[in-house]
């Protein structure tokens, strides 16, 4: 086991801003609006990228960064109470876990000045998962057994279930709807690779050195095979594939059937929830003697994140240090953004009709005249230096940990 906490937290609270903050944000969306740009600003404290467009009836739509949250924020309206929704990502939850973000939201909703009590909390959707280091792991969507619950509304269905993948290989299986009750199992190595999500090769290779959860499971599934450290290249056939199974918990499910919405309410029944939907959704291991279904045992992957999942939710989180996995994205970025601009470098020296040995000379060129560019319009360029900075704020520099 590489990993397991939540991965996604959405909630809302019942509460309008104050007249003085929607002053100032409407201030400063007009500025984004009319630079087209995401605008950061800072209200007592904490700092925030401002989009410069709203949604979904939100008239302001703030980025908190990877040690913070998405606050989307309604214009103050009497007759619509609920006018602040905030979001959680993968990289807050996993690196400092749910504790720390219900302290989050408190701590920045104060700095706002926006008041509420326990019951004006609304929590809509709750993502958990536990990544498995598993070694030659086929996925088969006919394993997954959905068992009967006739009349239940987080009922899921055999026909629930979508599959992907590509050239005859499944890369993930969902089972039900994400307003509902939602299980995933997909391969976690792969998407990291797709994506770019290097946060999480630091966070399975912490645990692979440090030790976290079910250990006699993890040496059952890896006997005899190498088990790290996990690396982009590494292995990429069959050995040391990382599989995510996720449970998700979407508004329904959370307040219709389980009666959870407050946080008192969600620490004290989200585990038995979990539990629930391990049991209702099985990934099998087939048994030909047994045209049953229901009765096929659980496949040993299952067996290891139903154990996880049984354990104490509430606090957990990858002890990961976050701020050499900032450095790692600052410098890709970097090299990202070099590679544009070498690319763009040649290109224009291709119009300009320099050969390749000309190069050297040719980007000598391009910098005297950018250099003169600069020194043309400083007010300009200084603008452009500080509109970056502002926009990669997060990730310029290695910041404290959220309070």
């Amino acid at each position: 086991m590489l990993h397991r906490g939540f991965d996604t937290l959405a909630l809302s609270i019942q509460a309008n801003i104050g007249p003085k903050l929607f002053e100032y944000l409407e201030a400063q969306k007009a500025i984004a609006e009319d630079e087209q740009r995401e605008l950061l600003i800072s209200y007592e404290g904490p700092q925030f990228l401002l989009k410069p467009y709203g949604g979904k009836g939100y008239r302001f739509l703030l980025d908190g960064g990877p040690d913070g949250a998405s606050w989307a924020i309604k214009k103050p309206n009497a007759r619509d109470k609920w006018g602040i929704r905030i979001t959680f990502g993968s990289f807050f939850l996993a690196t400092y876990g749910l504790g720390a973000a219900k302290a989050h939201c408190e701590r920045v909703l104060d700095c706002l000045g926006v008041r509420f009590g326990p019951d004006d909390v609304s929590i809509s959707r709750a993502d958990f998962c536990v990544d498995v280091l598993v070694n030659d792991l086929t996925l088969k969507p006919d394993n997954l057994v959905m068992h009967s619950s006739t009349g239940r509304r987080d009922h899921v269905a055999q026909d629930d279930i979508a599959v992907h993948g590509k050239s005859g290989w499944v890369s993930s299986v969902t089972a039900g709807s994400i307003a509902n009750r939602q299980v995933i199992i997909y391969n976690k190595r792969s998407e990291v690779i797709a994506r770019g999500k290097t946060h999480w090769w630091d966070i399975w290779n912490h645990t692979l050195r440090n030790g976290l959860g079910n250990t006699n499971a993890a040496v059952t599934l890896h006997k005899g095979q190498p088990i790290g450290p996990l690396t982009p290249d590494a292995d990429k056939a069959k050995h040391n594939q990382v599989w995510r199974v996720e449970f998700r918990a979407g508004k329904d499910l959370l307040k219709d059937t389980w009666g959870i919405r407050t946080w008192a309410q969600f620490f004290d029944r989200y585990g038995d929830l979990c539990r629930s939907t391990g049991e209702l959704v099985r990934y099998a291991e087939p048994d030909p003697s047994d045209t049953n279904r229901s009765r096929w045992p659980n496949h040993p992957l299952w067996d290891v994140v139903c154990a996880e999942m049984n354990d104490d939710l509430i606090e957990m989180r990858s002890g990961a240090d976050p701020n050499p996995m900032k450095e790692v994205h600052r410098a890709e970025h970097i090299a990202s953004l070099l590679k544009q601009v070498t690319g763009t470098c040649i290109t224009i020296a291709a119009l300009e009709g320099w050969e390749h040995e000309e190069l050297p000379v040719a980007f000598s060129g391009f910098a005297e005249r950018m250099t003169d560019a600069v020194n043309d319009n400083p007010e300009r360029s200084a603008k452009q230096l500080q509109d970056a900075k502002d926009r990669y704020v997060f990730i310029r520099q290695p910041d404290a940990p959220p309070t």
